[in-house]
């Protein structure tokens, strides 16, 4: 009886050792073979906006070099909660990735304590791909020529102006709400799901004020169909000849926007190594680097712990502006 268990025994564990094996054999040739069909690429934003344009850039050229199309899937609402509640429960297959505006850490600083996602420890930080201020523009017939008159109007009539960010939470709310505060005026938020909504509501006169990023806002000024008021650059360090920064009118207070790539958490190491290389190849591509500079911002990839690390960073800071300002998701 004790051999017939024994033999029993000895059999169930060479058959769990096959099955570990053929599992683990099957993992890393999937990993090897990796990319054997097209990759999908969420982005939390509808077509046209800044975010878009630079996705369907990398996207394009990502694919080339991996030798699979590389799909943008614009699921927009919720200032990008939806797609990065997509990304952090998809498979971690390297078939889905995220592309990640700054944002993704404002919208992390609002919802601390009811995300349905851990902003940073749910997704694999690939590589930055650019970093860009925030802009802030007027109509071309609006009569405000700088921040400063734009300021002084909304001082001497609170409420009566209004100003448009691509959603709740979004890195342009939180800006907009850290710069009025400190100028100590009152202007209304009028929050849009993003794309071109927020332009066209500017040329019709129905916001005073748009707050976007310079991917979306660099072609505009060369079109002249906005006016630049001032930008979120650090004092003197204007992307822009001659353009005003926030920090001229209110000393301290700048932002630097990013866009990256991440994926589900538990990426393969291998498949993240290789992501990480060709983002980087990618984004210093002559013709894509004269692109993203064209767009109004920096070409700047970075290690996988260099993304994350500003991540966190980027959510540490602008948790204390939403504290101290007193900012919600309503």
């Amino acid at each position: 009886m004790n051999q017939f268990k024994t033999t029993n025994f000895l059999a169930l564990v060479t058959a769990l050792g096959l099955i570990t094996s053929f599992t683990f054999s099957s993992s890393v040739n999937a990993q090897s073979t990796w990319p054997n069909k097209p990759i999908k690429m969420l982005l939390g934003y509808p077509p046209g906006g800044g975010s878009d344009i630079v996705a369907r850039l990398i996207a394009k050229n990502l694919g080339d070099r991996l030798g699979q199309n590389v799909i943008v899937e614009n699921h927009a609402g919720a200032g990008g909660i939806i797609a990065a509640d997509m990304a952090a429960k998809s498979t971690p297959d390297g078939y889905t990735l995220f592309f990640v505006p700054s944002g993704h850490a404002s919208i992390a600083a609002l919802r601390r304590k009811n995300s349905t996602y851990d902003a940073v420890n749910d997704f694999t930080w690939i590589s930055t791909v650019t970093t860009y201020p925030l802009a802030f523009t007027v109509a071309p017939d609006s009569p405000f020529k700088s921040f400063d008159e734009f300021l002084l109007a909304a001082k001497k009539e609170p409420g009566k102006y209004t100003y448009s960010s691509v959603g709740v939470g979004t890195a342009m709310h939180i800006m907009a709400e850290w710069t009025f505060s400190e100028a100590k005026v009152d202007v209304v938020h009028v929050p849009f799901k993003g794309g071109t909504q927020p332009f066209q509501e500017l040329l019709a006169g129905r916001v005073d004020l748009m707050i976007d990023t310079m991917t979306l806002t660099a072609n505009l000024l060369k079109d002249k169909r906005v006016r630049l008021l001032a930008v979120t650059s650090p004092k003197g360090m204007s992307p822009i000849p001659g353009a005003a920064t926030v920090a001229d009118s209110l000393p301290g207070v700048q932002f630097e926007s990013w866009l990256g790539i991440a994926a589900p958490a538990n990426l393969p190491t291998e498949i993240t190594t290789r992501l990480n290389k060709e983002i980087i190849a990618v984004v210093n591509q002559p013709d894509v680097k004269q692109k993203l500079t064209d767009f109004g911002g920096k070409p700047q990839a970075s290690s996988s712990v260099e993304f994350k690390t500003r991540v966190q960073r980027d959510i540490d800071n602008l948790s204390k502006v939403v504290d101290a300002r007193g900012i919600t998701a309503n």
